[in-house]
């Protein structure tokens, strides 16, 4: 079974309920009549139930067993969302009351409120957009500073990565993290990567040195992050500052660390053998996904988005209905009790 099946199969277990704020767009209302079919989720989409009927009708999909919730007629759940959004965010009734009017805010409430697991969207607004709203509603985990996102990548070589699946980080959300913010990064990936895919999570800090190679404030900055992911997570596989050869390819990484293929893993269980990559920018990592899907033929998922309280995932605005179901499939099973395990740094 690959990666993905995996996932289904894991999602179909114990489905649950998740929102589509974009309940009108065509892949949506596709995606989420073959999800309930399929039983990888329970959609609830938001929308004007007529619209969205008529729209279900014309592309011949049954949405029978599909809640449609209208975020423009759910007096009682405005006045709820207000209300529960007031008691952390600092704001007036007036200000409250617009936000959570919106299909991206009053999606985040729901799942804030507990009456859906997780939400997607991103068909039809922007990253930034979808990543704020999450922020405001859902909020953060304990001591995360911010929300960042991966991406998996499935590679036709199977000899890479994890079986041809690697996590690429951040390369959707944070332009230019600090050292703390990408070894957050790095240990979030490594923990996404445990509990969606049951990896033994071995993490390479990209540069354009290796070990010492080359010098310069942008490898300082990931040299730093390196050593405050260890002090954090000592229990992870975090090492660099490596080039991105060294890190996926065995025969180059004991070539250029100067020593034998069986003493490599004595030296680092992750040269030559990462199935996490973490950027030290959005450039490089925004850059080496699009790189990696259309020069090598690699399939791209994501951004997954990572960091809330609770599961708010992201979509690409051209994403396919297999896309979606995909994505869907991953918050269900991050909302089975994955969460938990993510956020035990900020319990502890």
């Amino acid at each position: 079974m690959d990666i993905l099946e995996n996932l289904k199969a894991r999602a179909k277990r114990h489905p649950e309920s998740i929102v589509f704020p974009e309940g009108t767009d065509d892949r949506i209302i596709r995606a989420s009549a073959q999800m309930l079919k399929e039983g990888i989720a329970y959609p609830v989409l938001l929308g004007n139930p007529h619209e969205i009927g008529t729209r279900a009708a014309a592309l011949g999909m049954d949405l029978d067993g599909i809640k449609v919730v209208d975020p423009a007629n759910s007096p009682e759940r405005i006045e709820e969302y207000v209300d529960l959004y007031r008691r952390t965010r600092m704001t007036s009734e007036k200000i409250a009351r617009r936000l959570v009017g919106r299909p991206l805010y009053f999606g985040g409430m729901m799942t804030r409120a507990g009456e859906v697991a997780g939400g997607v969207a991103g068909v039809a607004n922007l990253t930034a957009t979808e990543v704020r709203a999450a922020q405001l509603t859902v909020g953060l985990m304990d001591g995360i500073s911010i929300p960042s996102s991966f991406f998996i990548m499935v590679m036709p070589n199977p000899l890479v990565g994890e079986h041809g699946a690697l996590i690429y980080a951040d390369a959707g959300v944070n332009p230019d993290p600090t050292a703390e913010e990408l070894a957050e990064i790095a240990i979030l990936a490594a923990r996404n990567a445990e509990t969606l895919f049951d990896w033994t999570p071995r993490v390479a800090m990209l540069s354009y040195s290796t070990k010492g190679s080359a010098a310069g404030r942008l490898v300082d900055k990931v040299l730093d992050a390196t050593k405050i992911a260890n002090e954090k997570a000592p229990d992870l596989d975090i090492d660099g500052e490596f080039q991105l050869d060294t890190a996926v390819d065995v025969e180059v990484a004991a070539r250029k660390l100067k020593m034998g293929r069986e003493e490599l893993p004595e030296f680092s269980r992750v040269a030559g053998r990462a199935n996490i990559l973490i950027f030290p920018d959005l450039n490089a990592g925004n850059i080496g996904y699009k790189i990696t899907q259309y020069l090598a033929g690699a399939q791209a998922y994501g951004p997954i988005l990572q960091g809330f309280r609770k599961p708010m995932n992201d979509l690409s605005r051209g994403a396919s209905v297999q896309d979606i179901i995909v994505v869907t499939a991953i918050t269900v099973v991050q909302s089975q009790g994955g969460n938990r395990r993510l956020s035990r740094e900020g319990d502890e």
